[in-house]
């Protein structure tokens, strides 16, 4: 049996404990024991709400099957686990994560992975060091729409990728999400979503060029646009604004361009178009990747096998990208040397 205990119940929190319950439900061999927040009190009464909604997020969670604890070190000296699974501001994922390694814990960490490559850095030699699972929640390796893209580009069913753009945004969140020195803003936050499928798909590009505008005082960057240069000419693309208020919601897209077709995503709907034959919408399961990255998290421990999906060392990758782009936008748009980075 895998205990678990879930560190943050926030928006994401809420999306973890569902998913645990599921897994449980299903005969998975993993127990959600503890829950731990600072305002675990106040929150057990509270509704969330996010950008993608939790299947009860207009209910409040009945807790009383679970520990819950407002410390985590009160936590970890009353329970015996095996994983932490951390839904905390981006902050402070590594020096906890480095912690928990350490204390001997497999840890599961929401994206982005840290708040520079560096505080990243320290949570991969971490795990090494001490021989601990380590996973970063980069859900749309998971999610059936993109790892259909994935396979499409792989397998090259419609040929040679010719150009591919991405999308994602809604409304300015809330608290420490608009506090550029614990988020990193709208570039790190969300648009890394995009930057990890973009690398994941098409391989890390030769460069990048960013141009970004900050609109909310003191949340970093807004609003990106990022070309992304690749030796072979393909024209790639993504952007991310979390200013769209009023009534706008919430989106995430991709077009993708083939010598022999092209793949639109977009309101969970994938529709490929061969150049030559009648479209059709692709068949694809319904669960999302929050569930399928959990479920095989918990699978590689139950199994004692090592990650090959999603590794640290990849997302790590992402988050290497995503500064990158922050160098040029720094410098309004200048091409930036993605190997440099990596150095």
């Amino acid at each position: 049996m895998v205990k678990v205990g879930l560190v943050g119940f926030g928006i994401m929190g809420h999306m973890h404990f569902e998913n645990y319950v599921r897994l449980a439900a299903e005969g998975v061999d993993v127990q959600l024991v503890a829950i731990c927040d600072i305002r675990i009190e106040q929150l057990k009464h509270e509704k969330v709400i996010g950008n993608i909604a939790t299947d009860t997020d207009t209910a409040v969670i009945d807790l009383s099957a679970y520990h819950l604890y407002d410390d985590l070190e009160k936590m970890l000296a009353n329970e015996q686990l095996d994983v932490l699974d951390l839904t905390l501001p981006t902050d402070l994922h590594a020096p906890i994560a480095c912690d928990l390694l350490a204390r001997g814990y497999h840890v599961f960490c929401e994206k982005p992975m840290a708040i520079n490559t560096s505080a990243g850095q320290q949570m991969l030699d971490a795990a090494h060091a001490h021989q601990k699972q380590l996973m970063i929640g980069q859900c749309l390796r998971f999610w059936p729409a993109y790892e259909y893209l994935q396979e499409v580009v792989t397998r090259q069913t419609f040929g040679e990728v010719i150009s591919a753009t991405f999308f994602r945004g809604g409304a300015t969140p809330e608290g420490w999400f608009v506090d550029k020195e614990r988020s990193g803003g709208a570039m790190l936050d969300m648009h890394i979503h995009d930057v990890d499928m973009i690398q994941w798909v098409f391989g890390l590009p030769d460069h990048v060029s960013s141009l970004a505008r900050n609109v909310v005082p003191g949340s970093g960057y807004d609003v990106v646009s990022t070309n992304y240069i690749y030796p072979d000419g393909k024209v790639v693309n993504a952007q991310v604004d979390w200013t769209l208020q009023g009534d706008y919601g919430f989106s995430m897209t991709y077009r993708v361009n083939f010598e022999q077709g092209n793949l639109v995503f977009e309101n969970d709907i994938v529709q490929v178009n061969p150049n030559n034959g009648a479209g059709y919408t692709a068949e694809l399961s319904s669960d999302r990747g929050y569930y399928r990255q959990l479920r095989y998290f918990i699978e590689c421990l139950i199994q004692n096998q090592p990650m090959s999906q999603a590794t640290p060392e990849s997302t790590l990758r992402s988050l290497q990208l995503v500064e990158a782009e922050m160098l040029s936008a720094d410098r309004a748009g200048e091409k930036v040397s993605v190997a440099q980075i990596l150095v």
